[in-house]
């Protein structure tokens, strides 16, 4: 079911509306609808967060699939188990939520009362191998809280979905290397399969729990099992704990890393082959004034022969919300200066409340996704977090639509 989205009416939220000031021409320009897949603004059910959705092709038996997981939020990194839903009318109507048991808290031996979860699952369909491969990183918690002081060792847990929806058994991305002894991991980041079958995807790792790097790897998947071939170069940070929740993507002819940082700004970086990589920049604005971002994700979205940021960042009105995490934008990308075009910044998801006076009552949407539904059409995903609030929140889509050509 469908609500209203608050301080919205219904109309606003079943017609495109046309986007805030975007750039050049009509063609480029996607309206935006906004939906409330599941509500739980009032605490009366559960509050879903890190929603990823992902496409799975029709085959001679089944529609075409819109495949998501998720999984409930009730404090800071404590995470229910995770749950998928799927819809095979575009989003217009979603299956129950059901657990993924393979994804389940389990005892760690010789830990008595450390529990092993999972967290920051992505969801990717295979096209070789005609299956799901949902990877994300496991987590530690005492009883329903996670375990502050018990955090051993951090590592991506994976399972596969085959066509028929069964799941495989809960296993692990093994890397035998001391660089990432503390931890290593894809946690909500964005790959790419390349044409071959091989995964692109990218590591941030660290011996300690300060000054992480990150290098992309490529992988081989054979429908069954994930393991390491080749890993990049690495690029390094040396403030707070490093470069975090790296997201890939491919675009034209090369590779682009967008990265999560501690010092106040988020940064990209560009290759030919997705291993080997030029410097990092920070991200800016065409004039060169950078962006204030602090220590939340970005992603990527492509459309046609253009590639847009989607992220969160320091406004006039947002400027005591934790982290800037309310409204979520998006520009697109200048792809011969690396910058992002200001002109071209857009509101996916506004900021509902004040976010100077009463930031407590402002629904945080650090963590979301993007998921390429159609040639003409691209979803973005988000669970709202109000942690103040009993950690309450909805269930968001925001359908991007460009005019067909």
């Amino acid at each position: 079911m469908k609500h209203a989205f608050p301080g919205w009416t219904m109309v606003g939220l079943l017609v495109a509306i046309d986007s805030l000031s975007y750039c050049t021409t009509a063609q480029e320009t996607p309206s935006i609808t906004r939906e409330i897949l599941s509500q739980n603004r009032d605490g009366s059910s559960i509050t879903w967060f890190h929603p990823k959705a992902c496409v799975v092709p029709a085959s001679d038996s089944m529609a075409e699939t819109l495949f998501m997981t998720m999984q409930g939020i009730d404090g800071s990194d404590t995470f229910g188990p995770v749950h998928s839903w799927s819809s095979v009318d575009q989003g217009s109507t979603w299956s129950q939520p059901e657990p993924i048991h393979a994804f389940n808290r389990r005892e760690v031996p010789n830990h008595p009362g450390l529990m092993a979860g999972v967290c920051d699952v992505v969801p990717e369909y295979h096209p070789p191998t005609d299956t799901v491969l949902a990877i994300g990183q496991v987590v530690f918690y005492r009883g329903p809280r996670f375990a502050t002081k018990d955090q051993l060792a951090r590592y991506p847990i994976y399972a596969v979905r085959s066509r028929d929806g069964s799941w495989s058994k809960r296993q692990v991305l093994h890397w035998d290397d001391p660089r990432g002894s503390f931890i290593y991991s894809n946690n909500c980041g964005q790959r790419v399969v390349l044409e071959n079958g091989d995964i692109l995807l990218a590591f941030s790792f660290g011996s300690t729990s300060d000054h992480r790097s990150v290098a992309t790897l490529r992988c081989r998947f054979n429908g069954e099992t994930l393991s390491i071939a080749q890993v990049g170069t690495p690029l390094e940070l040396k403030a707070g704990r490093g470069l975090l929740e790296p997201s890939l993507t491919r675009f034209e002819d090369r590779f682009y890393l967008t990265l999560r940082a501690e010092d106040g700004r988020g940064y990209l970086a560009v290759s030919q082959d997705g291993l080997h990589w030029n410097r990092k920049e920070t991200w800016k604005w065409e004039d060169g004034q950078p962006l204030d971002l602090s220590s939340t994700q970005q992603h990527w979205l492509t459309h046609g022969e253009e590639l847009f940021l989607v992220y969160t960042r320091k406004a006039m009105e947002n400027q005591n919300v934790i982290r800037w995490r309310a409204p979520l934008w998006m520009a697109r990308v200048n792809l011969e200066q690396h910058r992002l075009i200001r002109s071209s910044e857009q509101v996916i998801f506004p900021m509902i409340g004040d976010g100077v006076s009463q930031p407590d009552e402002v629904a945080l949407m650090g963590n979301f996704h993007i998921t390429p539904v159609s040639k003409n059409e691209s979803w973005v995903t988000v669970g709202e977090w109000l942690p103040r609030k009993d950690a309450r929140g909805n269930l968001l889509l925001a359908r991007l639509r460009w005019p067909a050509k």
